[in-house]
């Protein structure tokens, strides 16, 4: 057999040749690749200028029409910023309105759903709850309502739109009797006020795409801008919904206006409320908005505003010029310190003594407080129970579940679950005492209200020995501490507390301090020593007793 020859190996020369066939090959694709891509960075720049340019376009005809008063005058900044400097210049000597820089054009430019805007005084906050309706008015569907508190008030208002919107909108009418505006393509802007839950009920069953309330801390309770939130919907899918509301600290509803929008976050910074719902959990987000006199640079041409506001007393002058919503100048307790009256939970010693306290309410809140009582006769808040929209019997055995275990020497209720109003059946406080629940009724003398606070006064004040005071709160007593410390006094009764605001958490704690008088004789008058005459109990036989 011959053998067979391997292969000869290639020659250098070889190698060099396809190295070099391989290298040029490299080259020529990467070549290509540059080719390319310079080719689409060309394309995509004449993309960008085609764009450009489109904008440009559009904004000289956005804003040609508005100054000839043929469409919509209303041009937004991004359109002024495509324009040519002496363009630019024209429009501007022509502006009927431009948002001030800062809060005006965040508030404007929100797509938060609920948004508050509110502090100081001249901010510019109406002014700019004018405007923010506009945004959709070239579309038919957009239904808008404006409300103030009180007619008076709505009619400032009027008077402003009627130099505004004509010029923002030509076409524009105003219906004096329906107190509305119609623009061209259909939409509306409507001008209402309502006081109270039956002036807001003529609102029941329209729908609004924008819901905006001036002035919002006028209200004492959240019960109209909650009612109002019901209108908010939108049979367009292109037109979102807003809430928007306005105000400044120190009316009677700011309370519970803090509780909503400026507690929860940082300012200018959104978060999101979670609502249960039948198709499963979903969101709305809130935005709280500071302003302040600063920002409004017409009203700091000159310091006369800035003078008055700084020399209003100490508490005017936190609300109104700082737009502090931690300042109450006619709070009820300005005793109360969180400090010296808020305390830590501890365990209880058993042989301190234990009541509790109730205010009543089924559509309303109700509230019962446990107190404890130590061996200086000081009171201890240590739990409570607040709820809604439970029934006396329900309510009475949760009240038992709670303190199970507990020995309760007694309970006081608010006296006026004693009345019949009419039925056959028996009272509020009967139904829970025949569950088990035993109360006594709580002091409902002509003076019952003001001894009450009189005695809370006494009780937050520091012992002159100790130093401490006679009253403390546990930090689990969420409810009353939120709504006490802020109480506002009734402005035609300053001896006593605004009813008008969430007071049930006090109204039990009054009665169990007034269960506990430090000095029970002070309250001896007249009145009571006529009542002790008139039920005191003669027997017709002294020796028998009967």
């Amino acid at each position: 057999m011959s053998e067979i020859e391997p292969p000869k190996p290639k020659s250098s020369s070889g190698r060099q040749r396809g190295k070099q066939y391989g290298s040029i090959a490299e080259k020529a694709k990467l070549s290509a690749q540059k080719a390319l891509t310079k080719q689409k960075k060309k394309i995509d720049k004449t993309k960008t200028d085609l764009s450009n340019a489109r904008k440009k376009r559009d904004a000289i005809i956005k804003t040609s029409n508005a100054l000839e008063g043929k469409k919509s005058s209303i041009v937004e900044t991004e359109d002024l910023k495509e324009l040519t400097p002496t363009i630019q210049k024209h429009v501007k000597e022509n502006i009927v309105f431009e948002p001030n820089n800062g809060p005006q054009t965040q508030f404007l430019a929100a797509s938060e759903r609920e948004v508050f805007y509110g502090g100081a005084r001249g901010g510019g906050k109406s002014y700019a709850m004018l405007v923010d309706p506009l945004r959709f008015c070239h579309k038919e569907h957009h239904r808008c309502l404006l409300l103030r508190r009180s007619m008076p008030e709505l009619r400032d208002m009027i008077n402003h739109s009627q130099r505004l919107y004509p010029k923002a909108y030509p076409g524009v009418k105003w219906r004096e009797q329906e107190k509305e505006w119609r623009f061209p393509s259909g939409a509306r802007i409507e001008f209402g006020y309502a006081e109270n839950l039956t002036d807001v009920l003529r609102y029941q069953g329209q729908s609004y795409t924008w819901i905006g309330i001036d002035e919002l801390p006028q209200y004492p309770t959240p019960e109209i801008y909650n009612f109002l939130r019901s209108s908010l919907r939108s049979v367009d899918p292109d037109i979102p919904v807003f809430m928007r509301a306005t105000g400044n600290p120190g009316n009677i509803g700011s309370m519970w206006v803090k509780e909503m929008f400026v507690d929860p976050s940082e300012p200018n910074k959104p978060f999101d409320v979670l609502i249960n719902t039948i198709i499963g959990q979903r969101k709305i987000t809130r935005k709280f908005i500071p302003a302040k006199l600063q920002d409004n640079p017409y009203l700091m041409q000159t310091d006369d505003y800035l003078v008055m506001l700084s020399s209003l007393p100490e508490v005017q002058r936190k609300q109104f010029l700082d737009g502090d919503w931690s300042a109450f100048e006619d709070c009820a307790f300005p005793e109360f310190d969180p400090i010296r009256h808020i305390s830590e939970p501890f365990e209880i010693p058993r042989n301190w003594h234990r009541f509790r306290t109730c205010d009543w309410g089924y559509s309303s809140h109700a509230c019962c407080l446990w107190i404890a009582i130590d061996f200086d006769n000081n009171l201890w808040v240590y739990r409570e129970l607040y709820t809604k929209r439970m029934t006396a019997d329900v309510f009475a055995k949760k009240v038992l579940e709670i303190e199970q275990g507990e020995y309760i020497r007694y309970g006081i209720l608010d006296s006026s679950t004693w009345a019949k109003r009419g039925d056959i059946g028996p009272s509020i406080a009967e139904t829970m005492i025949q569950e088990g629940c035993k109360w006594r009724p709580s002091d409902r003398s002509p003076k019952s209200r003001v001894n009450g606070k009189l005695e809370l006064h006494k009780r937050l004040s520091f012992d002159e020995k100790t130093e401490e005071p006679k009253l403390r709160i546990f930090t689990n007593c969420k409810n009353l501490l939120r709504t006490f410390p802020l109480l506002p006094t009734d402005r035609n009764n300053p001896e006593d507390v605004d009813t008008r605001v969430e007071d049930h958490a006090y109204d039990a704690l009054r009665y169990g301090v007034m269960s506990r008088p430090l000095h029970p004789n002070s309250y001896i008058n007249d009145e009571f020593i006529k009542r002790q005459k008139e039920t005191y109990f003669k027997p017709a036989d002294r020796v028998f007793g009967y």
